[in-house]
């Protein structure tokens, strides 16, 4: 066994419980704290000399300087297998022009759509790869990507498979997700049902045939798709056998309501939801994920987290990082920025950010740090775990451990 410490303060997340609002007062803060690693799981968090003292022939690793150790982050919603750049759109969109007109000058999804297909793998795979660095640099050590940047059979097995060789290549546990409808393309000849049954009778198939992803999405909106042909699309992709999650509520109310009704694991967005419909998810165990990234790219407001919080929803924070509408990519200044318009607490924020995220991809072997879990945790220079979110990103991790290895 190993031992690593000592740290100032070690911030187990421990024992809280998954939906709700949290005070901090609920969070479990060791001082001069060790956390004991058993091959690749934690076997004990506790003080570092009582630990020493009790375990006989321990390696010890010890830390360096005065820092504070966090259950490694989970970003449970991300677009980072794309091609090109969208620097124009952003321009575009903060000098008033509308949506449409954006994607009638050659922006929007399209224009992501087909620098994805015009990429080679190599180029996709890199880009990726470097993406996934520098998201472990930030604490990030799962991470789930999407697809529907392809939106036909060869392009979207094109994504997975990337997604599939990055994967491994990299010691962070990526969680591929199919997004096919993400939009209808414009070079398909048929309606959005139509559409959607090519995804379910020539993609999804091959997805499973192939061990590609394991759940589905879907954008339900109106300039995507609507939401009775989204409600029987996703029937049919759980008969399949995948988990499904959804885009739901960013500009128009309602979708957040079936996404809970076919038993999503997440209903993601949320900018729009209406009170009646926050309490129809806080009663449901379909996750809330909110993201800010969305809300800062496009200057839209963010989502309720506060009002879904005391409800009693399970929420998470994600970056929705994508080449669009939320190209920063930082999870902790989006998070800390979040919290604070949203008026949540420390507790709220990291909860949703490690085993509330997790939660959300149907993984419940981390997010905290007690017995028997993934060993996966994040340490950053300072003597007071309030400092990751109260620089909003501007305090760097400084160590990543992936299964009690240091990897940075």
């Amino acid at each position: 066994m190993r031992l690593i410490g000592p740290f100032k303060q070690v911030v187990t997340l421990a024992n809280l419980p998954l939906r709700g609002k949290l005070s901090d007062e609920q969070l479990e803060i060791i001082v001069d704290g060790g956390i004991l690693i058993n091959n690749d799981k934690i076997q004990q968090v506790g003080n570092f000399e009582t630990l020493k003292s009790e375990n006989q022939n321990l390696e010890i690793e010890m830390i360096e300087g005065v820092q504070i150790a966090l259950p490694a982050f989970v970003d449970s919603h991300t677009h980072i297998c794309f091609g090109g750049n969208r620097a124009n759109d952003f321009a575009m969109r903060n000098a008033g022009k509308t949506y449409l007109e954006i994607a009638e000058s050659g922006g929007g999804i399209w224009s992501s759509v087909q620098h994805t297909r015009n990429a080679s793998e190599e180029e996709l795979l890199k880009t990726l790869l470097e993406r996934i660095d520098f998201l472990i640099s930030l604490g990030i050590t799962t991470i789930e990507v999407k697809s529907g940047y392809g939106l036909d059979v060869e392009n979207e097995l094109k994504m997975l498979r990337i997604i599939k060789k990055a994967q491994e290549q990299t010691k962070a546990t990526l969680v591929p997700t199919c997004l096919s409808a993400h939009l209808k393309p414009r070079d398909f000849e048929g309606s959005n049902e139509e559409y959607l049954q090519y995804i379910l009778k020539e993609i999804l198939p091959k997805v499973k045939e192939e061990n590609l992803a394991k759940r589905v999405d879907i954008f339900i909106e109106k300039s995507a798709f609507q939401p009775e042909e989204s409600k029987e699309f996703l029937l049919k992709t759980k008969e399949l056998g995948f988990e499904i999650t959804v885009h739901a509520d960013q500009f128009t109310p309602g979708s957040s309501r079936i996404a809970v009704e076919v038993g999503a694991k997440s209903a993601d967005h949320l900018e729009a939801t209406i009170d009646e419909d926050i309490e129809f998810l806080a009663k449901s165990d379909s996750v809330a994920t909110a993201l800010p990234g969305a809300s800062l790219g496009l200057g839209e407001k963010f989502t309720p987290a506060r009002k879904l919080l005391d409800a009693g929803a399970i929420v998470a924070i994600a970056s929705d990082w994508n080449p669009g509408s939320a190209p920063m990519g930082n999870l902790i200044t989006q998070a800390s920025i979040l919290a604070t318009f949203e008026k949540l607490t420390t507790a709220e924020v990291l909860a949703g950010i490690t085993f509330r995220s997790a939660f959300a991809l149907n993984l419940e072997d981390r997010g905290s740090l007690k017995k028997g879990l993934k060993a996966d945790f994040v340490t950053f220079k300072t003597n007071n775990f309030q400092n990751v979110l109260y620089n909003q990103g501007s305090l760097k991790a400084e160590n990543v451990y992936i299964d009690g290895n240091k990897i940075k």
